[in-house]
C-alpha cells in the first residue's frame, strides 16, 4: 500500500514537473513570441515615422517653393504698376506742360497784336491831331527819288503783310454759330 501510494505520489511528481517543463516551454515560447510581435511592431512604428518626417520634409519645401513664388509674383505685378503709374504721370505732365506753353505763346501773340494795334491807332490819332505843314518844294535829284522809291516799297510790303496776317487770322477763327432765328428760318425752308 505504501508502495502504491508512492508511486501515485511519483507519478503525480513527474506529471507536475512535466507540466511545470510545458508550462516553462510555453511561457518561453510566449515571451519569444510577444518579443518578435513587439519588434515588427517597433520597426512599422519606424518605419512609419521615417515616411512620415519624409511627407513632412517634402510638403515643407512644396509649401516654402509655392510661397517664393507668389512672393515673386508679386513683387513682379507691384513693380510692373509701380512702372505704368509713373509712366502715366509722366504722359500728364509732359502734355500739361505742352499746353502751358501753347496757353503762354497764344497770350503773347495776342499781346504783341494788340500793341502794335494800339500803336497803330496812336499813330493815326497822332498824324490826324498834328496840323499839316506844307511841304517844302525840293529839287528832286537821283537820290531822293531813290529814297522816296524805296519807302513807297517798303510801305507797300508793310501793307501788303498787314493784309496776309489779317486773311490768316480770319481763317484760323471758328466760323460763327447761326442765330436761334436763322435756323427756324431755315427749319422752315425746308418744310
Amino acid at each position: 500500500m505504501m508502495r502504491k501510494q508512492k508511486s501515485l505520489l511519483t507519478r503525480i511528481g513527474d506529471a507536475m514537473e512535466a507540466a511545470k517543463d510545458k508550462t516553462q516551454e510555453a511561457g518561453a515560447s510566449l515571451r519569444k513570441r510577444v518579443e518578435e510581435v513587439a519588434s515588427a511592431a517597433s520597426r512599422e512604428a519606424g518605419k512609419t515615422r521615417t515616411a512620415v518626417k519624409r511627407k513632412a520634409r517634402t510638403a515643407t519645401a512644396s509649401v516654402e517653393r509655392n510661397a517664393k513664388a507668389a512672393e515673386a509674383g508679386a513683387r513682379k505685378a507691384f513693380g510692373k504698376a509701380q512702372r505704368t503709374v509713373k509712366s502715366k504721370a509722366r504722359t500728364i505732365e509732359a502734355d500739361a506742360t505742352r499746353a502751358v506753353g501753347k496757353a503762354k505763346r497764344a497770350v503773347k501773340s495776342k499781346v504783341r497784336a494788340a500793341a502794335t494795334g494800339a500803336k497803330k491807332a496812336a499813330g493815326k490819332v497822332e498824324r490826324a491831331m498834328s496840323p499839316k505843314k506844307p511841304a517844302p518844294k525840293r529839287k528832286i535829284t537821283a537820290k531822293s527819288a531813290l529814297k522816296k522809291g524805296v519807302a513807297k516799297v517798303k510801305t507797300a510790303a508793310r501793307k501788303t503783310s498787314a493784309a496776309v496776317t489779317k486773311a490768316a487770322e480770319g481763317v484760323a477763327r471758328k466760323p460763327a454759330k447761326r442765330t436761334a432765328r436763322k435756323k427756324a428760318a431755315a427749319k422752315k425752308s425746308k418744310v
